[in-house]
């Protein structure tokens, strides 16, 4: 009888020794919150909302070599030094830390990149009343994708940089939530994705920007609504089975080295 109890008493402490080690129970991972986020977005006449956002970072610091204390960069398309890659499928990558210095190299999965000031005619004359553009006269687009990578980089250097945020504007969003900024921090791991509203006149234009405290975004994911340009690829405006999306002006706060 004796025997019988104390078989039970071993027992019941080899029980609760195996559920004392067990960590899953006592200390459960908790995946720590993203960081706060703060979103600007407009459609239609987007020029105060795209200056509103402007003036979060400061002055323009243009094409300045090296790291700056603060201010913005921007990429409008439309300089002179671009001219000789217009119309082509050839746009340089890094052209906006080499050619011009300001922080950012450019990936994608297609083929290329076409900075246009034919608002793509050239590659589908339907496309002519389809985009339009927000500075004078140039749009960016990827070819053979919708989706590019926007990474930073110290002004003139291959050095990786870290931003406090980043704005785009964008031509033609038909389909909600579509048309997308996904941000990452220099670990790789997302800090949200961000939709562009829809367009909402004859205009075309949307424009979403994101900010946070300190700079922590160290690359994005562009897409462009559910389709690639392409010859005979029309827009879903227009016949077509694919919302087609290119961008104009790109803002972001001033590229710091990612320690």
């Amino acid at each position: 009888m004796h025997r019988t109890k104390l078989v039970g008493l071993i027992g019941a402490m080899v029980m609760a020794a195996a559920c004392g080690d067990d960590k899953s129970i006592t200390n459960p991972v908790v995946t720590p919150p993203l960081p706060q986020a703060t979103v600007s977005s407009a459609t239609g006449d987007i020029a105060a909302t795209v200056d509103a956002f402007r003036n979060l970072f400061g002055a323009s610091n243009g094409a300045t070599a090296g790291e700056q204390p603060g201010g913005r960069r921007e990429i409008n398309w439309d300089g002179a030094g671009a001219n000789p890659f217009d119309n082509q499928n050839n746009f340089p990558a890094d052209f906006f830390n080499t050619n011009v210095k300001s922080g950012a190299v450019f990936t994608t999965a297609g083929t290329g990149f076409r900075n246009d000031s034919t608002d793509f005619a050239e590659i589908n004359p339907t496309y002519a009343a389809q985009f339009n553009f927000f500075s004078a006269k140039k749009i960016f687009a990827p070819i053979g994708s919708n989706q590019l990578d926007q990474l930073f980089q110290v002004a003139g250097q291959p050095t990786p940089a870290v931003v406090r945020g980043f704005g785009i504007v964008f031509s033609d969003v038909d389909v909600a939530n579509k048309t997308t900024i996904e941000l990452f921090a220099k670990d790789g791991s997302s800090l949200g994705v961000f939709a562009a509203p829809t367009r909402s006149d004859a205009g075309g234009l949307s424009f979403v920007g994101v900010t946070f405290d300190q700079a922590i975004i160290a690359r994005v994911r562009i897409t462009l609504g559910t389709g690639a340009l392409g010859t005979g690829v029309n827009d879903v405006t227009d016949g077509g089975t694919a919302d087609l999306v290119v961008l104009d002006n790109v803002i972001y706060g001033e590229p710091h080295q990612a320690f």
